[in-house]
């Protein structure tokens, strides 16, 4: 049997039919210093309640999966060393073994679907690192996203990746990559790019609907809702475009590879940018949080 424990606000919510967003906790744990990490976990919880939902944020916590953290809970991961990343290849065997994990976007897929949350919101997937054709580099999100009934609404891929790759991928898989309100697949720290989304939804009741819709078909996996970030916080592509090819200069130089990769790509954007890359990291999340919440809420209006 699954060692599983609801926050008391999510079991509140699971018994009411409320409408519950899942939140990653790498974020916390692997994305940003203590005290930011807490206080960026605590806006992104407030704004899924401002906007009328329940935030789930996920993670394991001496061999139990929480789906849910009370705020006690959330400063201790804050503060925690040595915590596991956790991805479906290594999720069992945490839990197994009692250890202390923070949940990837395919973890927290898994999690959200075993609690009967439909909706994750996170900053940006995982997908095709550039040079992935001699390294086979490639996010297990991708996989995630063609197998586990979640929709997730993330500002695009890590601009870091090789996008157009990533959303090849993602069509051979079946899984539907829907803009929200513009046309552009949108760039993480920047709107747009020269990459026209395969989908574009302005509702986020047609969201919702087209995640119900492809249960009805017997269809598996779940939706990508890319969501650009507001413009007062983006980065424009063509000011980011060297910084991203001057830091995965850098990265090769260094002999950096593996799951090695990400960490140093974004440190040293975050130098190269002056710290811009971060907040702007921290608006895109807080604005996906709360589109995830209304797609949350036209669901359970459908329910």
């Amino acid at each position: 049997m699954i060692p599983i424990a609801y926050s008391a606000e999510v079991a509140a919510a699971r018994k009411s039919g409320a409408a519950v967003v899942a939140l990653e906790s790498t974020i916390i744990t692997h994305g940003m210093p203590y005290p930011q990490n807490i206080e960026v976990a605590r806006q992104v919880e407030d704004d899924i309640r401002a906007n009328g939902a329940v935030p789930a944020t996920i993670a394991v916590i001496d061999g139990t999966l929480h789906i849910g953290l009370e705020d006690a809970q959330l400063g201790q991961l804050a503060q925690a060393k040595g915590v596991a990343k956790l991805s479906r290849a290594d999720m069992a065997a945490c839990i197994a073994t009692g250890g202390t994990g923070a949940t990837t976007v395919a973890a927290t897929m898994i999690a959200a679907r075993l609690a009967g949350i439909a909706v994750f919101a996170t900053g940006g997937i995982g997908g095709v690192h550039k040079g992935a054709e001699n390294s086979f580099d490639i996010s297990a999100d991708l996989m995630e996203l063609a197998q586990t009934p979640v929709t997730v609404v993330a500002a695009g891929a890590k601009a870091i990746l090789d996008v157009e790759k990533t959303l090849e991928v993602l069509e051979t898989q079946g899984v539907p990559v829907i803009a929200y309100q513009q046309d552009a697949f949108p760039a993480f720290w920047s709107r747009g790019s020269k990459l026209k989304a395969p989908l574009r939804m302005d509702d986020p009741a047609q969201i919702a609907t087209a995640h119900l819709m492809r249960a009805q078909l017997g269809l598996p996996g779940g939706q990508l809702v890319a969501n650009p970030i507001p413009q007062e916080s983006e980065i424009p592509s063509a000011e980011l475009a060297p910084i991203i090819a001057t830091a995965q200069a850098d990265a090769n130089r260094a002999g950096i590879t593996g799951k090695g990769v990400t960490p140093y790509l974004l440190q040293r954007i975050f130098e190269l940018t002056e710290g811009r890359s971060l907040t702007a990291n921290i608006a895109l999340v807080r604005n996906n949080a709360r589109l995830a919440s209304l797609i949350a809420i036209e669901l359970s209006k459908k329910a």
